[in-house]
């Protein structure tokens, strides 16, 4: 009889839920559909359209999609966003605050320099993204996924990102102070010279992206390394 122990079965990550778009969508128009405080948006298909630079408050998307759309240096506040993808869009210097996406895909998009700040986000995957210098400090994620993102020098301070998965993204350089990252899980990223290594404290790491974190630990704890 082998006495060799059972062998572990790998774990089936769960897939945040997808977008619920409705078949048949109205195309949106400028400027009879411009966003504006305390509205809501439905069933609505932004396509080349130009929503920068807005300031707008409780602006609701829901069953939106958004492609080629630009949100460059619009600011937010306590705005929301269900069930909408965003398809080659430019976020780049968007500002939200208290802002919420639940069910929601952005996909070949710029976030360069976008900030999130106090907001939510639940069942969210971020594909293909640029996203250096963005910011979600003090934000919230639950069931969230950034996959081949670039995220240089991303902000996660005092983010909680208790069960996020990174998937293949460059993370040189990131912020993650403060981070509640119980289950956060790491798998074929850059993590070169990240700030606030301890924030990683339960974090889960392939051994291969562990070699990244070597430096930045070593400062950390006060080491110097050497040739």
């Amino acid at each position: 009889m082998s006495s060799r122990p059972p062998q572990r079965r790998p774990e089936r990550l769960k897939e945040p839920a997808a977008p619920k778009l409705p078949a048949s969508l109205t195309v949106a128009r400028l400027p009879e559909h411009g966003i504006e405080d305390d509205a809501a948006y439905r069933s609505m298909e932004f396509k080349g359209v130009e929503l920068s630079p807005r300031h707008v408050d409780a602006a609701d998307f829901e069953g939106c999609r958004f492609v080629d759309t630009r949100f460059s240096g619009t600011r937010m506040r306590q705005a929301g966003f269900t069930d909408v993808e965003l398809e080659h869009c430019d976020l780049s210097n968007m500002r939200a605050t208290t802002s919420a996406m639940h069910r929601a895909r952005a996909s070949g998009s710029r976030l360069t320099g976008m900030a999130w700040s106090e907001c939510a986000f639940r069942d969210v995957v971020f594909d293909t993204c640029r996203a250096d210098l963005a910011g979600f400090r003090f934000s919230t994620f639950k069931n969230t996924v950034f996959r081949d993102c670039t995220m240089l020098e991303a902000n996660f301070q005092n983010a909680d990102l208790r069960g996020v998965r990174f998937e293949r993204c460059d993370l040189t350089g990131a912020q993650f102070s403060n981070a509640q990252m119980d289950g956060t899980r790491f798998a074929d990223c850059v993590l070169l010279g990240i700030g606030g290594v301890a924030g990683l404290r339960g974090s889960i790491v392939k051994s291969r992206d562990a070699q990244g974190l070597v430096y930045a630990l070593a400062g950390a704890m006060g080491i110097t390394i050497e040739d």
